[in-house]
């Protein structure tokens, strides 16, 4: 619906402070049945008036966006394997006109299911995983053209395809996709070796660019401009950002509420609460001063080790493709700022007493002292030193593996990144990285428990679900702004690539 929230002033905030709709995104998906202007004229007019019903008129001028799945039923005969084959079906969306808040793209794609009714960034790498086990390449491609497009576009790649998400973008997964869709097409001797990182060369480089903007004016009094952060050293690292300091239009209520808790300004605030979905995990007291208080939110104070390691592969794949394009000197440039941000990773995340990897503080100067998933990145893009690998082997292990698979933290915060959930996504991560170093015994051990996890709400549900309760027995879980999801594209694909 809303291209531009303020354009609606008054009611949009009064639909979304009084939570008239049930779920603080649909509002902002809807689509207007005539100018904003004229809706918003006639609410102003209406809204004093003797009996005005809120709900009522929200319903009259706007049309609700589609539950594509509410008919859809499982088949409790069928395997998973077979319910996940008929769900990319249901999960798929034809090329889109514009209409409303939803940025139209040129191409068909998956959408994660639920509430979720858009593209995400981040997460369609892990449904692409399931999607090359499907056959379905040709899905594939048109999500990786799909985000060519919006790079175009927009110069990055949102959260997702609305309105609403411009000014953030998620984890940069889109060199992986490339270098995925890459090995099928030289695979099947449609492409030559690298003929796919030569095609996407300009858009990756693209890409690049927005997570670097504002390098050029870090010194060492300006130490952070938009995502990038100079550390004490002179070496460059990343954070997460959003461009905007306003309560996020689908979340709106939960932020504002958020506020009024909190110590620190609202802007400042909001700009957290947004740089900590650009994340992906949203929420997670992994972003917290006091892991016990939402309201101590402080994520663009810290240099996340996943995201780096991500821009470290961005780095690679960007210096392969220029090396095969014949360009030896942007390739050389760009090995050097990947093996410089790798040492940086090493020197800040590294802790040799706890044998992990840690985020940082660079305000404080110091690493965050929780223990988080995200140390197994290092690991999954092969950073780390074979003595390191052991370290977070180990207390991969010991502690984060629970009945169901690994748990992404040990706070129990009610935040759903938190204890006791775990997620699909993160689970490909620790099983490619201990697989990565040889740790094949670890690596099956914990592909039978999430697998496990899954075949056992799948049998009791008939539902692939967001996320899973790994601590017990039933696997069930909550937490977070909205409930569990089905569908559920990033856990259909890494049950694919982990069933194989």
């Amino acid at each position: 619906m809303i291209t531009q929230i303020h354009e609606l002033g008054s009611l949009f905030e009064e639909v979304q402070m009084q939570n008239v709709l049930g779920d603080g995104k649909t509002f902002p998906d809807c689509i207007p049945n005539r100018p904003l202007d004229e809706i918003n004229a006639d609410y102003l007019s209406e809204r004093k008036a003797s009996g005005f019903d809120l709900k009522k008129f929200v319903r009259h001028n706007f049309k609700f966006p589609k539950a594509y799945s509410s008919d859809y039923k499982s088949d409790p005969n069928k395997s998973p394997q077979e319910h996940i084959s008929a769900l990319w079906n249901v999960l798929t969306r034809k090329p889109d006109e514009e209409a409303g808040s939803l940025i139209p793209l040129p191409h068909s794609y998956i959408v994660p299911g639920g509430r979720f009714r858009e593209i995400y960034y981040w997460d369609s790498y892990f449904t692409m995983l399931g999607l090359r086990e499907s056959g379905r390449i040709d899905l594939i491609q048109n999500m990786v053209d799909n985000f060519s497009f919006l790079i175009e576009k927009v110069g990055y790649i949102p959260n997702g395809n609305r309105t609403y998400f411009l000014g953030r973008s998620q984890p940069p997964f889109f060199s992986l996709m490339v270098n995925l869709l890459n090995e099928e097409k030289a695979k099947s001797g449609k492409e030559e070796p690298v003929g796919v990182l030569a095609k996407y060369l300009a858009v990756l480089e693209r890409e690049y660019q927005f997570w670097m903007k504002g390098l050029e004016i870090l010194s060492t009094t300006h130490l952070a401009e938009h995502r990038v952060v100079r550390m004490a050293d002179g070496s460059v690292l990343n954070r997460y950002w959003d461009e905007n300091m306003t309560p996020r239009p689908e979340a709106f209520k939960e932020d504002v509420e958020l506020s009024h808790q909190s110590t620190q300004q609202p802007e400042e605030l909001f700009r957290h609460l947004r740089a900590a979905a650009e994340s992906g995990w949203d929420f997670s007291s992994r972003w917290f001063k006091d892991a016990k208080s939402f309201a101590t939110i402080h994520t663009t104070d810290i240099i996340p080790v996943d995201l780096n390691c991500l821009l470290f592969n961005l780095e690679k794949t960007l210096a392969e493709a220029y090396l095969h394009s014949g360009n030896s000197v942007k390739s050389n440039g760009y090995f050097t700022l990947a093996n410089q941000r790798k040492t940086a990773i090493k020197k800040y995340c590294w802790n040799k007493e706890h044998q992990f990897f840690f985020d940082y503080d660079f305000k404080e100067q110091e690493q965050k002292g929780q223990r988080t998933l995200a140390a197994a990145f290092p690991l999954f893009f092969e950073m780390a030193s074979a003595d390191q690998a052991v370290g977070v082997e180990k207390i991969l292990l010991q502690d984060f593996l629970k009945t169901g698979g690994m748990t992404t933290t040990f706070e129990f915060s009610g935040q759903q990144w938190d204890a006791p959930n775990g997620w699909a996504p993160l689970q490909w991560i620790v099983y490619k990285g201990l697989q990565n170093y040889g740790f094949e015994d670890s690596a099956n051990r914990l592909k039978s428990s999430w697998i496990n996890a899954n075949l056992k709400v799948y049998h009791k549900t008939g539902k692939m679900t967001e996320k899973y309760d790994v601590w017990n027995q039933d696997g069930e879980a909550s937490g977070g702004e909205y409930p569990n999801q089905d569908g559920f594209g990033w856990t259909n694909g890494v049950f694919l690539a982990m069933s194989k």
